[in-house]
């Protein structure tokens, strides 16, 4: 499972000209399932996330979790993560999870992040998005569930 994790200080998804979901400070999270992903993924996606310290303290330097910070999430399933362009111009997404199995463990990390106290805003799973977001510093961080170890 691949995560793109941005902080921000606003992000919405929209979806046919309605706000699916939006969030004011915090963390836009765009997640990808592999086809070899399991709940243990998600699990492990969720703890690290809530746990990154990538927000700044009084003293300015990125030392506090989004816990600490305070601010949501807005996770936002995006299959395109596990594109795969070496080689080619047009990409291949043979690695990325079908929808009857990415749609569950996306709910699971969803479900993850909110178990862990944070409040989580979400996409519209399978639809096409309208993704708008102020990145804050900007910070981006990836997360791969196979490196992990």
């Amino acid at each position: 499972m691949r995560a793109v994790v941005q902080r921000v200080t606003r992000a919405g998804v929209t979806v046919n000209g309605e706000t699916a979901g939006q969030i004011g400070r915090g963390l836009l999270v765009l997640l990808g399932v592999s086809e070899i992903d399991t709940e243990r993924d998600a699990d492990y996606l969720a703890a690290k996330i809530a746990k990154l310290r990538i927000f700044d303290d009084q003293s300015g330097k990125m030392n506090l979790a989004i816990t600490e910070a305070g601010g949501a999430v807005l996770a936002v399933s995006q299959f395109t993560l596990y594109g795969d362009a070496r080689g080619q111009n047009r990409p291949s997404y043979i690695h990325a999870a079908r929808p009857e199995l990415a749609r569950p463990l996306y709910e699971r990390f969803v479900e993850q992040v909110r178990a862990l106290g944070l409040q989580c805003e979400t996409g519209r799973f399978q639809e096409m998005m309208l993704v708008e977001l102020v990145n804050d510093g900007p910070v981006t961080i990836l997360l791969d569930s196979e490196k992990q170890f």
